[in-house]
């Protein structure tokens, strides 16, 4: 049987559990459905959190400009990323692989073939492949999208069969409930231009997207025919229980 095929977006909030430390209990818990699911289906990560991590081990002295120590940061704290992967899901069984990105790939034709190619070759020998962007030389992720642009062009290369973004929140709210402070969550959409209405400009904690980076990220993978699904990643089990369909998301058809 072939495995159906997930892309899973997860972002520095989700991550930290929206502290100041990346939480290894969450990354087990990912891995922990990774593992309950993987008769069915494969998974491909993008993952954020480069920064996070290293600020939980250096203060940078500096003279420069910010962006250029928010890239030192990424560089010190991927290997500690990827440490804290390899480390939680090798006890589950699972094994892992890094790839680091840029969005220039994406304009590259032979780039993205290689990508492909690579990617392929890891999830058919049971490797995780756990990407994000190359932050060391590119400044996209820092500056403008919190990785999910990149996962939803990832999610279009590689053909998956569904996009799942992690967030804070139990999916898009429609805008009347959360301005008066009782969160409704949009449970399905089709038509992408009604949402875009429905969602605010607002930045997350620790990252650098918010609910809007989501949606059009989700434009994106809409016009290669893939299904978007906005969860709450702070929750326990929220991959599989979203699968199972016991809570409450939005789901981009």
């Amino acid at each position: 049987m072939k495995k159906k095929r997930i892309l899973l977006k997860v972002g520095s909030n989700t991550l930290t559990k929206e502290t100041n430390h990346i939480s290894r209990g969450k990354i087990e818990d990912i891995g922990r459905q990774i593992e309950s699911l993987k008769d069915e289906y494969e998974f491909i990560i993008v993952s954020s959190g480069a920064i996070a991590a290293a600020k939980q081990f250096v203060k940078l002295e500096h003279n420069g400009e910010d962006i250029n120590i928010k890239q030192a940061l990424a560089s010190i704290g991927q290997p500690h990323l990827m440490r804290i992967f390899q480390e939680n899901f090798r006890e589950l069984g699972l094994f892992t692989s890094q790839c680091l990105l840029s969005y220039s790939d994406f304009e590259n034709q032979k780039a993205k073939s290689n990508i492909k190619n690579t990617i392929d070759v890891l999830v058919a020998n049971n490797f995780i492949p756990i990407i994000n962007e190359n932050d060391t030389v590119a400044t996209d992720e820092i500056k403008f999208g919190d990785n999910d642009k990149l996962a939803a062009l990832t999610a279009s290369l590689l053909k998956v069969d569904l996009l799942i973004i992690a967030t804070n929140t139990d999916g898009v709210y429609t805008k009347k409930s959360f301005e008066v402070d009782m969160p409704e969550t949009i449970e399905e959409v089709i038509n992408l231009n009604e949402l875009l209405n429905e969602v605010g400009n607002s930045k997350s904690t620790h990252g650098t997207g918010g609910m809007q980076s989501k949606v059009e990220a989700a434009t994106i993978a809409h016009a290669s025919n893939i299904e978007t699904w906005i969860v709450n990643g702070l929750r326990e089990n929220f991959i599989t229980d979203a699968i199972n369909g016991k809570s409450n998301f939005t789901k981009i058809r």
